[in-house]
């Protein structure tokens, strides 16, 4: 699917793909999607670690160097950073792309009918089971996924999004992004959660800014390796910290109650030997809480900005957001990708 550039001549999508360490689970991904690349996109890939390019690709890929031994998030963000798209999509090294997955959602997004799409995600094994779906972020503070374990009766090839709850946000190794909400709502993603949480806590932004998200089945990517769990105490420490950064966009009483029982819940999964240092974690969360003050504020402007939004919608009038995201400079594209070749 053609698509012309804005007036600016920035691509109309940025694909981010951040490879933190893996470089082969790296190579996998960017074959898969310079081979089934869209026209008017920019390929940038985050790297924390070293790379050396032995396929030559350099005129068609943008590599930006992240400190070593940055996290998912560390690079994502540097990723988005660097990019110049309308749209921007994550695609985590070794997640791959499939014929045609960028078209829907880009349309959804450039039309903005959504701010935030949720391709499908398919097993490696099977590539017509379900085995993502997006998430859901709760009012007590849990990241919840979609999908959370494969189940055969979800088959890609018939797949009613109707037969799932609908996601408040996609995984961090696999969405699509409107570059504008990403600025407002960070810019980029929040490492207090680190990469276990950060993606549910853009969907707390989301949701303040009004944004709409929805999942594309028509859009599928093949699943790779899921993050490592951290250990009790960071997550508890981290989800505290999503629960109390995220409160300021929702009712404050029904939230402390659904949280209470969050916490209750979460003390019996880790049972009996985890119990104590998640715990530990999440105390250690909320006597941060003066941490959590500026981003109270910022999804209070988010609110008001969608309420704005809404306002002039309803005069009639059209709201126009100019704000470019932040970036580094764009490297040179070409019309078509030139095929892998090892370098001498």
């Amino acid at each position: 699917m053609s698509k012309p550039s804005n007036a600016s001549g920035a691509p109309g999508l940025s694909i981010v793909i951040p490879a933190p360490a893996d470089t082969s689970a790296l190579e996998e991904t960017l074959v898969s999607v310079l081979e089934n690349r869209p026209d008017d996109c920019e390929i940038v890939v985050a790297l924390g670690c070293e790379y050396a390019d032995p396929w030559n690709i350099r005129e068609e890929v943008r590599f930006v160097q992240a400190p070593r031994g940055s996290s998912l998030v560390g690079c994502t963000n540097l990723g988005i950073a660097a990019s110049t798209g309308r749209v921007i999509h994550v695609l985590a090294a070794g997640w791959r792309a499939t014929e045609g997955w960028t078209d829907k959602p880009v349309e959804r997004l450039t039309a903005g009918h959504a701010a935030a799409v949720v391709p499908l995600g398919v097993s490696d094994e099977d590539h017509d089971l379900v085995v993502s779906a997006g998430l859901r972020h709760t009012l007590g503070g849990r990241r919840v996924p979609v999908v959370a374990a494969p189940r055969r009766s979800l088959r890609a090839s018939a797949f009613d999004p109707r037969s799932v709850r609908r996601p408040t946000a996609p995984v961090l190794e696999a969405g699509f992004w409107s570059a504008e909400l990403l600025t407002a709502a960070g810019p980029g993603f929040a490492t207090a959660c680190g990469d276990a949480l950060a993606d549910a806590d853009m969907a707390a932004a989301v949701g303040s800014a009004g944004g709409a998200v929805v999942l594309e089945p028509e859009s599928r990517v093949v699943c790779g390796a899921m993050r490592a769990r951290p250990s009790a105490f960071v997550g508890g420490l981290q989800a505290e910290r999503l629960f109390w950064r995220s409160l300021g966009g929702r009712a404050v009483l029904a939230a402390l109650v659904a949280h209470a029982v969050e916490i209750v819940r979460h003390s019996i999964a880790s049972a009996p030997l985890a119990t104590l240092p998640m715990l530990v974690g999440r105390l250690v969360g909320i006597v941060q809480f003066g941490a959590y003050v500026p981003r109270a504020r910022q999804l209070a402007a988010l609110r008001q900005g969608a309420r704005s939004a809404e306002a002039t919608a309803s005069e009639g009038q059209t709201l126009r957001i100019d704000e470019a995201h932040e970036r580094a400079g764009r490297a040179p594209r070409h019309a078509a990708p030139a095929p892998l070749k090892r370098s001498a």
